[in-house]
């Protein structure tokens, strides 16, 4: 199990990225949370197995059809065993 946590920056509020990043992690199986923050960009913490995990840091990279991602950070954290996806 590995842990990442991204920060989303560009056009990604307003545009469904939460709901459309939970419904993508859950469908992947994967659990952390969601949420936006106050200064306009997405952050995310997805746990699960890693190659799961990369694929939506790649996913976070294009978003939902109407967010204009313009750059993602990422950083490794220990994992915390998760029990679900939340949007916070």
């Amino acid at each position: 199990m590995v842990r990442r946590r991204v920060v989303v920056h560009g056009q990604v509020q307003g545009v469904f990225f939460r709901d459309s990043c939970r419904r993508e992690a859950k469908r992947r199986g994967l659990t952390g949370w969601v949420r936006n923050r106050s200064d306009g960009t997405v952050e995310a913490v997805f746990e699960g197995e890693e190659a799961t995990v990369e694929e939506m840091v790649r996913w976070c990279g294009e978003g939902p059809p109407d967010a204009g991602v313009q750059d993602v950070d990422v950083s490794n954290e220990p994992a915390e065993g998760a029990t679900s996806f939340e949007v916070c």
